[in-house]
C-alpha cells in the first residue's frame, strides 16, 4: 500500500451546528443518517438554517481519508468529479494543498454539497445534494490510471452507483490493487445489502464499518461477532464501537483496541481518518494492533474540532505519535 487511489463523491462540506434536533425532525432526517436530497429541497435546507453559524470546507468520506494518508506521507490520488464553479475550485484546491493527486473531471451541474447538521451531542446528520458527484460514470475510469497505483479505496456512499463500482473494483484487481471499501452510513448499508456483501466477498481485502454499519451489513446486533461474519468474507475487518474503541479481524483472530479518551465536539471525519490511520499503519507494516492505534489517534483528534480536517498545526505531533508506535 504505497500509492493509493481513492473514488468518491466530490462533495463540499457545509457545517452547522445545532441548538435542538428540531430541524431533523422538521426534514424527516434520522440522527446519524446520510439522506439524498434534490438541489430544490438541499436549497430550502441551507434557507431554514440560513442564521445558524456555518463552516465550510472540502468532504466526502474517500477524500477525507484520502487527505489523511497525504498528511501522513503517503503518495495518494483522488477520481471524482465537480462542477465549473467555486465550490469546485476549492474541492480542488484542497487536494493540491494537500498533496493528492486531483484527478477531477468536471461535470454539468454544480459540485455537490453534503450539509452536515450537527446535534448538541455531536452526532451529525448529512443531508446530501450529489450534483456533479453523481455524474461520474463507468466510462470515466482509465485502467493507466489505476496503474499507477498499488491500492484503491472507496466510500461506501457511492455503491448507489453499481455500475460503476463494479467497473472500478474490476480495473484495481486487474491491475494487482488491494481494495478497501468504507461502508459510510447505515441506511446506505441497508439499501445496498445484497450489492454490499457480493463485492465484499468478490473484491475486497479491507472492510472498514461502524457499529450501526456492522449490524445493517451481517444483521448481527454484536459488534465482535458483526466483526467475526465479515472476516469470514474479506481478509481484513474492522468494527469501530465508538467511545469503546475498535474489532479488528484477520485470520480467525479479533483483537480489541480501545479508543482514546478525547473532548467530542463533532464526529464529522471520525471513521474517514480512522481508517487513514490503519491504512498508513499497513502501509509501513505495523501491526494489526499498531494500525488500530494509529487510526485511534487520529479519528480521537478530528472529533475534537468542527469537520473532518485536522489543523495543519497538529500535524507534525501527530505524526510523531504515530511513527513511534
Amino acid at each position: 500500500m504505497k500509492r493509493v487511489l481513492g473514488l468518491g463523491n466530490a462533495l463540499v462540506d457545509v457545517l452547522i451546528r445545532l441548538q435542538n434536533d428540531d430541524i431533523l425532525i422538521q426534514y424527516e432526517l434520522p440522527r446519524g443518517s446520510m439522506i439524498l436530497f434534490p438541489q430544490d429541497r438541499a436549497e430550502e435546507l441551507t434557507a431554514s438554517v440560513s442564521d445558524m453559524k456555518r463552516e465550510i470546507a472540502s468532504g466526502g468520506s474517500a477524500a477525507n481519508t484520502l487527505h489523511g494518508l497525504a498528511r501522513l506521507g503517503v503518495e495518494t490520488g483522488f477520481i471524482g468529479k465537480t462542477g465549473k464553479d467555486e465550490f469546485g475550485q476549492v474541492f480542488e484546491n484542497d487536494l493540491l494543498k494537500s498533496g493528492i493527486e486531483s484527478r477531477l473531471l468536471t461535470g454539468s451541474a454544480g459540485t455537490g454539497r453534503a450539509i452536515a447538521l450537527i446535534s448538541p451531542d455531536s452526532e451529525r446528520t448529512f443531508a446530501v445534494y450529489l450534483g456533479s458527484a453523481i455524474e461520474l460514470v463507468p466510462e470515466d475510469l482509465e485502467s493507466e490510471v489505476f496503474s499507477q497505483y498499488t491500492h484503491f479505496h472507496i466510500e461506501g456512499y457511492l455503491v448507489q452507483n453499481h455500475a460503476l463500482i463494479k467497473r472500478a473494483v474490476e480495473l484495481a484487481k486487474e491491475k494487482g490493487l488491494t481494495v478497501s471499501l468504507d461502508l459510510a452510513s447505515f441506511n446506505v448499508v441497508k439499501e445496498n445489502r445484497e450489492f454490499l456483501l457480493e463485492l465484499t466477498k468478490n473484491y475486497v481485502d479491507i472492510l472498514f464499518a461502524n457499529e450501526d454499519e456492522a449490524y445493517e451489513f451481517t444483521l448481527e446486533k454484536d459488534p465482535q461477532k458483526a466483526a467475526s461474519i465479515i472476516g469470514d468474507l474479506c481478509p481484513l475487518a474492522i468494527v469501530k464501537i465508538g467511545s469503546q474503541g475498535s474489532y479488528i479481524r484477520h485470520n480467525g483472530n479479533t483483537i480489541h483496541i480501545p479508543a482514546l479518551k478525547a473532548e467530542c465536539i463533532d464526529t464529522t471525519g471520525a471513521g474517514d481518518l480512522f481508517a487513514s490511520g490503519f491504512m498508513y499503519g499497513l502501509s509501513q507494516n505495523f501491526s494489526l494492533e499498531n494500525c488500530a492505534k494509529a487510526g485511534t489517534i487520529l479519528g480521537g483528534n478530528i472529533i475534537g474540532v468542527i469537520g473532518a480536517k485536522i489543523p495543519e498545526s497538529r500535524w507534525q505531533e501527530l505524526r510523531n505519535r504515530i511513527q513511534s508506535l
